[in-house]
């Protein structure tokens, strides 16, 4: 009866574990709009944290085929990986996609606070960002900002 009873203690008390591992890796991604200062047609999912907090947080961003982010800086330093399709990203104030670097599925790249930058995507991608909080963009051409171009009737 013994033998039973430590036996029984030692199935639950790794059953929970078990479970865990056999249960899904993680939570279906709740996708919306991208925020406002992002150009019309993406959409946006937050992977983990939250991006108006000041502390790490992950999301991800749905782009469609020609889909362009004009020239922009964040500030604080950003990690990005590409999860499908190409992204095309370029540095500097003017946006030339002939000057931009593809960066495919699986390929990870960095870049620093205040560095400008700009993006294309080729094709439909899908690209993971993680960074530091607040999330913050703006644009080197305040011009180019989504929230600021006013509808023409």
């Amino acid at each position: 009866m013994r033998a039973f009873s430590l036996s029984m203690c030692l199935l639950l008390s790794v059953a929970p574990a078990m479970h865990a591992q056999a249960a899904p890796a993680a939570n279906p991604l709740h996708w919306g709009p991208a925020p406002a200062v992002f150009p019309m047609g993406a959409r946006m999912a937050v992977v983990s944290g939250d991006p108006s907090k000041a502390a790490l947080f992950t999301v991800e961003l749905a782009m469609p085929s020609g889909y362009k982010i004009a020239p922009h800086f964040h500030p604080t330093d950003e990690t990005v990986e590409v999860k499908k399709g190409t992204l095309l990203v370029g540095m500097g104030d003017i946006f030339d996609a002939s000057k931009a670097k593809p960066m495919k599925a699986g390929d990870k790249g960095s870049l620093p606070a205040k560095a400008h930058h700009f993006a294309v995507a080729q094709g439909a991608t899908f690209i993971q960002v993680t960074a530091m909080g607040p999330f913050g963009m703006t644009y080197v051409n305040p011009a180019d900002d989504p929230q600021k171009q006013v509808a023409k009737p």
